[in-house]
């Protein structure tokens, strides 16, 4: 079974502060996966991969210690990535640098177009940070949702850098 990512890493870029699309010929791309073991049970549509597991697609890479996916009729349904941290970057049409994340726990659900990273997340865009213990990211709605451990001290933290003004002289304005 070679199942289609593409939706699921795709939408993990689109997870920063402000929106932000995956390179579009990033769909386009094969797959590639290495793990140290793959379990796959198509009856089931359950994939899971153990062991350094590696997932690739174009500009896409995520790292993690286990990926399981569910699908049906190899479609994937949902999929999960577990880390110490796992971690996943995608370069951005348009853009000069890849969006980086992490966390200890992703989690994507095709059906509602929902991202959400737990334990520790940590999102980077430019020089744009995010970070929480829950960041929940709509993808049908362009809405980023934030949250502390509920026993947990830790507060969401946000930094938004300011845009650079221009080096040159501003030219004068036509009347």
């Amino acid at each position: 079974m070679r199942p289609n990512l593409s939706v699921l890493l795709t939408l993990l870029a689109a997870c920063g502060a402000a929106p932000a699309f995956a390179l579009s010929s990033d769909k386009e791309q094969p797959i590639n996966v290495e793990a140290d073991s793959v379990e796959i049970d198509h009856k089931q549509g359950v994939s899971v991969y153990k062991g350094n597991v590696t997932l690739t697609q174009g500009s896409i890479h995520l790292d993690a210690d286990i990926v399981t996916l569910y699908s049906r009729n190899n479609d994937i349904k949902k999929a999960f990535a577990e880390g110490k941290p796992a971690h996943y970057r995608q370069r951005p049409d348009g853009k000069q640098e890849d969006i980086r994340a992490q966390s200890q726990r992703m989690e994507y659900y095709t059906g509602t177009g929902k991202l959400i990273l737990l334990e520790g997340a940590h999102v980077w865009q430019e020089q744009n940070q995010f970070s929480g213990n829950r960041i929940e990211y709509d993808t049908e709605r362009s809405v980023v949702t934030a949250s502390k451990a509920k026993s947990g001290k830790e507060r969401v933290r946000v930094i938004i850098q300011p845009k650079k003004k221009s080096s040159g002289p501003t030219p004068p304005t036509q009347p």
